[in-house]
């Protein structure tokens, strides 16, 4: 039987609710066993572990692996739901044979990473010979590029595994690796966010059938390689949650039986998994520039997490506490930490004295910055260039996108349209999908209903943040807090829908946590839940049905033309 949606508990665990404020006198009653904020008159034979433990990362968390059980439910049905997404990436991945949209840039750069050890100019018209997998044309000039090199490796080390330039899989092999994990870390973090198997399943089953997350998991852009160092740092901060948590309640608690006063709380030790997230997020950054407001934004979240919890279990100085013990070590390891990775990623360019710009400093030796090592100062010249390319790239195209339409997939991004397939007749368009006209499409396109419905769940987690104080309505907006918002400060350049791929996972998180409301907590009236777990169930089931009608025009399926034009449901589809 599949996990039950009985699993949900809506119910916020660290609200900002008054806790008591001379910890030396700490006692049952001020502990809240129900994680709603109130406290609770409690029998004093339950110890001061705990009944901090159920305060600070509730009852259902403390019980989701205690039955072994209960943990083998939890990774089975994670791995089903990667298998399936993994059978919806996988197959015909080498369609279509030709590079897609900037598939161009990043394939080929990747290639001569392999070959070159950094990013070389190709002769003339190199995509058919490529594509043939004959390499002839790679030269030794270098090429200016403008992203870092994390993303453009994965891809090179899918070529190298999957059979060269002649197969396209292998261009894509990466993607289709990275895109399917993805479903998988999903999975199991939001099974911990939510404390429930059933909706950490259907949060997997939600990024498993999304358009966005499929398209790129089937094309080698970097965007998908962003989402997925975001969303792996995203969970290790999670778990850093909780295992820090668990720390400030055997600490605490061994304090409060000794009679001894708490004063700003007991240090809470090297915080490994916040150590896991800080290079996962050095990689991210490494992938594209864009990663670093994750950075931001996923380091202010942990330091208010860790607040949090030092004002619940009763610290009266918690600011103070938070500040010294927390946020201050918080900051000294994972910026540095995730800038060194950063730095490490670009370890072929300062082996390789033919890279662009790398000898730049050798050439300038009186212009720069003077204190820094000359691969350094030519480095930060190329960055330099970069961020300049960056902030005045305003060419037209015609499938550009303002930030706000992301959110509801307003103008999509149409990335594989070939002419050649568009252009038969007769015979030739019959033999090819049936019909007199035919149409072959990869568009980057949401499952419609999902985002629409996403973007709606934003509003309610939004004011459950705000009203409940709940802790995961802010955890699932992070992301998008993240992934989305920083671009409204870039709307005048040329940037496009498809860079929300990098924030889907918080999308399907944001209507998880909402769909987790709608059935409420297991204290709930039965036929009420019982009522609204088929609402969900059918809504799921609903946008299944979608996600099957739009595949084939993501996986660029050749199909009678008519049958493309039905899923263009806006004109700004088109």
């Amino acid at each position: 039987m599949p996990p039950s949606l009985d699993d949900a508990d809506e119910r916020p665990v660290d609200p900002l609710s008054p806790t008591p404020s001379d910890t030396s006198t700490l006692s049952a009653v001020d502990v809240d066993v129900t994680g709603d904020g109130a406290p609770q008159d409690e029998a004093p034979a339950v110890p001061t572990e705990t009944r901090l433990l159920r305060r600070l990362i509730g009852t259902r968390t403390m019980l989701l692996d205690a039955a072994p059980g209960d943990r083998l439910t939890g990774w089975l049905w994670a791995l089903a739901v990667t298998a399936f997404a993994g059978l919806l990436r996988f197959v015909r991945l080498g369609t279509p044979g030709t590079l897609v949209f900037d598939e161009t840039y990043y394939v080929k750069d990747a290639y001569s990473l392999l070959r070159r050890g950094y990013e070389a100019q190709w002769g003339e018209n190199a995509n058919p010979a490529f594509e043939s997998g004959d390499t002839s044309l790679l030269g030794f000039d270098p090429s200016y590029v403008v992203h870092p090199p994390v993303g453009k490796w994965l891809i090179a080390w899918g070529i190298e595994l999957g059979g060269g330039p002649g197969n396209p899989a292998s261009w894509r092999l990466a993607a289709a690796v990275v895109g399917t994990l993805s479903v998988l870390l999903l999975t199991r973090i939001a099974r911990r966010l939510f404390a429930s198997t059933a909706l950490g399943t259907l949060a997997g089953l939600l990024l498993a059938i999304d358009g966005v997350a499929i398209v790129h998991s089937r094309i080698s852009l970097l965007d998908g390689f962003v989402m997925f160092f975001a969303l792996a740092a995203f969970g290790a901060l999670i778990l850093d949650r909780e295992q820090a948590r668990r720390r400030l309640a055997v600490r605490t608690a061994a304090l409060v039986d000794a009679g001894l006063p708490l004063g700003r709380g007991p240090g809470l030790g090297v915080r490994w998994w916040r150590i896991a997230a800080a290079v996962l997020l050095g990689l991210c950054i490494g992938t594209k520039w864009s990663g670093l407001y994750f950075l931001a934004v996923f380091g202010v979240l942990s330091v208010l997490w860790d607040a949090t919890a030092r004002r619940s279990v009763g610290v009266r100085s918690w600011p103070v506490a938070t500040l010294l013990r927390d946020a201050i070590p918080a900051g000294l390891v994972m910026v540095p930490l995730a800038a060194v990775t950063y730095l490490a990623s670009w370890f072929s360019w300062f082996r390789s004295p033919d890279a662009y710009l790398r000898q730049w400093a050798a050439q300038n030796p009186d212009e720069g910055v003077q204190w820094l090592p000359e691969a350094l100062r030519s480095l930060w010249r190329y960055h330099q260039d970069m961020y300049s390319f960056h902030r005045g790239l305003t060419s037209e195209h015609p499938y550009s996108a303002h930030p706000l339409g992301w959110i509801v997939q307003w103008r999509p991004t149409s990335y594989f349209f070939p002419p050649e397939v568009s252009d038969l007749t007769g015979d030739a368009a019959r033999a090819a999908c049936g019909a007199n006209h035919c149409a072959q499409a990869i568009t980057s396109l949401g499952n419609p209903l999902l985002w629409w419905a996403g973007a709606a769940s934003i509003v309610v987690a939004l004011v459950w943040l705000v009203w409940r104080r709940d802790w995961r309505a802010g955890a699932v907006l992070s992301g998008i807090a993240a992934g989305w918002l920083p671009w409204f400060m870039y709307a005048e350049r040329t940037i496009f829908t498809f860079y929300s791929v990098a924030f889907v996972p918080w999308i399907v998180l944001t209507l998880t946590y909402v769909l987790g409301l709608i059935v409420g907590p297991p204290d709930e009236d039965p036929r009420e839940r019982r009522l609204a777990v088929i609402w969900v169930g059918a809504f799921v089931g609903l946008l299944v049905v979608v996600s099957a009608f739009f595949y084939p025009i993501w996986t660029a399926w050749v199909v009678p033309y008519d049958f493309w034009h039905i899923h263009m449901w806006l004109p700004s589809w088109i």
